[in-house]
């Protein structure tokens, strides 16, 4: 009798939400700040509809035929990031965010950690995409 393992397979969800931030470092001046920047610096930030990618890596259940369901995907996602961060300024409305300067890649190692908790080794990469042009992946290391 021969024993086959499971295909592992890497199943995405995406979601969507806007959010306002600026970009901003508190060790620069603000001459360095508007030069690094640019316009993400300007004093009452601007807004992106930024597009989140959570990638799972995992068996395929041989009685199920899935990794995880993706409602349960989606209702994680909402619950742990986009519903307290969605319409809200990331600098100011947000405590998620409260704290760090929200750039892309500092909000993705941020999403990371908090979805992490909840999917520990199933997690394989977020991916956040603030514009068609601009996104960042990280995968925790």
């Amino acid at each position: 009798m021969t024993t086959e393992k499971s295909p592992i397979v890497y199943l995405t969800r995406r979601e969507t939400f806007s959010a306002a931030h600026r970009l901003w470092a508190d060790d620069l001046s603000d001459a360095e700040n508007r030069a690094l920047f640019g316009p993400c610096a300007y004093d009452h930030g601007h807004g992106h509809n930024y597009v989140l990618e959570v990638t799972l890596r995992g068996p395929v259940d041989p009685k199920t035929g899935i990794v995880v369901n993706l409602k349960q995907i989606r209702d994680v996602m909402h619950e742990l990031i986009v519903d307290v961060i969605d319409h809200r300024h990331l600098n100011h409305d947000a405590l998620l965010t409260r704290g760090i300067n929200p750039t892309a890649e500092n909000l993705v190692v941020l999403f990371w950690r908090v979805l992490h908790v909840h999917y520990g080794a199933t997690l394989h990469e977020v991916r956040l995409r603030e514009t068609e042009k601009n996104w960042v992946t990280y995968r925790g290391e």
